[in-house]
């Protein structure tokens, strides 16, 4: 089953060959109705009924409220009455002013899980190129979710084009990201603001790639880099500290299976993996992990990958690889 909903694109085919292909430069409302992002959220009262159904009294539970699509009335979620909704409409707004005057070009928006998660992504007017022709774009992604899995999260990525690999570019705090709780308003012009939408964040994260692309690494290095990123969440370790089945043996720290199937993309499975940027490089090895996490992963799907991806797990190990990658050149 897929996660997309409904979704748009321009310029490239999105990872799973979904979507409505657009001509560049379209208005929003285009946008809008082509990614299925034309309806709002609703809010009701959350009721329920005292003995059977159809003969029992209805009661408004207090303090909570039912979120709905408008044009479907399908339900997304339960939530609390001091719950701050952001509109399908205020993912693409946000946009605006980045694409009328700014040099920013939308490329994606959709709707996932049946509306339970929104979002649209744009390429910015920033970009770098490596020797070898590696060519690396800045982008801005913007997302929501009503269900309780995400606040509202502006950030910087970048696209490395020869994989179509993603980084996402967060180098510390207000720098990259901002997430704005479901707790408080979503103010977008508050948001942009705060990021710096102009060069900082790139200009930062431009300098360190080209440190990592001039970083040898041995293949110890290599080796420690994939324990560290790969290391198994704490409550898998428990629960195999205590499984019978492995009697004396050691248990397993780390995902043996993606810290092998990393390496073997670095040594040269992986796509850009010999561009002399990328050969026996920190660059090369943080493009092993992210090209990993976002082309092989195991998955029930495609676009289950790329969520997780985007804003899961598979984001978390892309950001500790990033974190990792740094220290070899701090």
């Amino acid at each position: 089953m897929h996660l997309v909903q409904s979704m748009a694109y321009v310029n490239a085919k999105p990872w799973h060959g979904l979507g409505h292909r657009l001509a560049p430069n379209q208005p929003l409302d285009i946008w809008a109705k082509q990614a299925g992002m034309d309806w709002s959220i609703e809010t009701a009262d959350v009721q329920f009924v005292d003995g059977q159904p159809s003969a029992g009294s209805r009661h408004v539970f207090p303090g909570q409220k039912v979120l709905y699509r408008s044009d479907t009335k399908t339900p997304l979620s339960v939530v609390s009455s001091r719950y701050k909704v952001v509109q399908p409409a205020e993912i693409l707004e946000f946009y605006r002013d980045l694409t009328d005057v700014g040099g920013y070009e939308l490329e994606t928006a959709g709707v996932l899980k049946d509306g339970k998660k929104l979002w649209a992504l744009a390429r910015t007017n920033q970009t770098m190129t490596l020797k070898g022709n590696d060519t690396v774009n800045g982008y801005l992604l913007l997302a929501t979710a009503c269900d309780g899995t995400l606040a509202t999260t502006a950030q910087f990525t970048s696209i490395r084009v020869v994989c179509n690999n993603t980084l996402s570019i967060a180098l510390g705090e207000g720098l990259g990201a901002i997430k704005v709780s479901h707790r408080s308003d979503f103010d977008a012009q508050a948001v942009k603001q705060q990021m710096g939408i102009a060069t900082a964040p790139w200009q930062d994260f431009s300098d360190y790639v080209k440190e990592l692309a001039n970083c040898r690494i041995a293949e110890k290095t290599v080796n420690s880099f994939l324990a560290k990123v790969f290391v198994l969440p704490e409550k898998i370790l428990s629960y195999l500290a205590t499984d019978p089945s492995l009697g004396n043996a050691a248990a397993p720290t780390t995902n043996e299976r993606a810290i092998n199937r990393t390496k073997e993309l670095y040594l040269g499975q992986g796509v850009g993996s010999d561009l002399p940027t990328s050969k026996g490089t920190a660059w090369g090895l943080l493009n092993s992990v992210t090209e990993y996490v976002d082309h092989h992963r195991r998955s029930r799907s495609n676009d289950h990958r790329q969520d997780a991806a985007w804003f899961g797990h598979g984001a978390m190990l892309k950001q500790r690889a990033w974190d990792e990658a740094l220290k070899l050149v701090m």
